[in-house]
């Protein structure tokens, strides 16, 4: 055992532990200590070497591809240091799948680390993976998938589909992607989305301002969005995790996510909540009225994951 102290070890034996953490200290230190023009100047330079190197570079085989604002950000921190794993070496996700599918294959590996460096930080051969939250809800993310990256297994956190989409709409406004009050906004989604994922078929490269922030009830409506993903990775490949549930009791179902992916058991520890927005409640009547219009996607969701949905159980 050499590189790694005590605490990096767990009492499974001589297995590293914490490699996300230090690499993601290592480059927050390193972005810190530069100005912004030379930060975007090492972010290229460091994605060249990734594309001129791509050849021996790990492809992941797991993507948690969202739900937006369903504790997406947590569980990559608990992957980013699970032993096995290794993340992505630039960025969180990369958008491949959605936004930046034109850029090739190439582009993407470049975001993954070298296969000899990833085996010096993992127990095992070492697996690699990515979140990009978009890839859900894009429609054509999950075919994309499927076709550069056979076997991939993909991870889809689900949440309270009403409080998703208020918590949605508090992230995106305090982003300045929108400007008016959830109620509004609501009202104009089926305006601002007019065609919009229509058109990210049909235009080859395109992409959608509103189809990406403007979606509050549309990426909510979990049902058709996990059929396409099971429709084209077979159901196996698919991951569901509640996350309400998660978040109750992370160290269960973390450990029952890791089993579900073949990866060995890992004790996460205390669980942190990454990204979270707190805000005013919404007043109950239009908490009411959305939750009627998610019936039907809770009764599919009900299907697959074998019960009712958590936020069924809460009232």
């Amino acid at each position: 055992m050499t590189g790694h102290t005590a605490a990096e070890v767990t009492e499974r034996g001589s297995v590293p532990v914490g490699h996300g953490k230090r690499t993601r200290r290592w480059s927050r230190g390193v972005r810190d200590a530069l100005p912004p023009g030379l930060r975007r100047t090492a972010r290229r330079m460091g994605l060249a070497w990734g594309m001129a190197t791509a050849r021996w570079r790990l492809l992941p085989d797991i993507i948690v591809v969202g739900a937006q604002r369903a504790g997406t950000t947590t569980l990559f921190r608990l992957l980013e240091e699970h032993p096995q794993l290794v993340r992505p070496t630039l960025v969180k996700g990369t958008g491949f799948f959605d936004d930046d599918f034109h850029r090739g294959m190439r582009w993407y590996a470049g975001h993954f680390p070298l296969r000899w460096s990833a085996r010096s930080l993992t127990s095992g051969p070492p697996r690699s993976f990515e979140c990009s939250g978009y890839y859900l809800f894009h429609p054509l993310a999950a075919e994309r998938i499927a076709r550069c990256l056979p076997g991939v297994q993909v991870v889809v956190m689900v949440r309270d589909p009403v409080e998703r989409a208020h918590s949605a709409h508090r992230h995106e406004r305090a982003r300045g992607f929108d400007d008016v009050d959830f109620e509004e906004a609501v009202r104009r989604e089926p305006e601002r989305l007019a065609g919009e994922g229509e058109r990210l078929v049909a235009v080859p490269g395109s992409t959608s301002f509103s189809h990406r922030h403007h979606a509050y009830l549309g990426r909510s409506h979990y049902a058709h969005q996990v059929r396409r993903l099971r429709e084209v990775l077979g159901p196996e490949r698919v991951h569901l995790v509640e996350a309400d549930r998660f978040f109750a009791e992370p160290q269960k179902e973390f450990r029952r996510l890791q089993e579900s992916l073949g990866l060995d058991p890992w004790d996460c520890g205390e669980v942190e909540a990454w990204n979270a927005r707190p805000g005013a409640g919404l007043e109950p009547g239009l908490r009411k009225r959305l939750r009627a219009e998610f019936a039907e996607d809770d009764d599919e969701l009900s299907i697959w994951l074998g019960h009712a949905p958590i936020w069924h159980e809460e009232g």
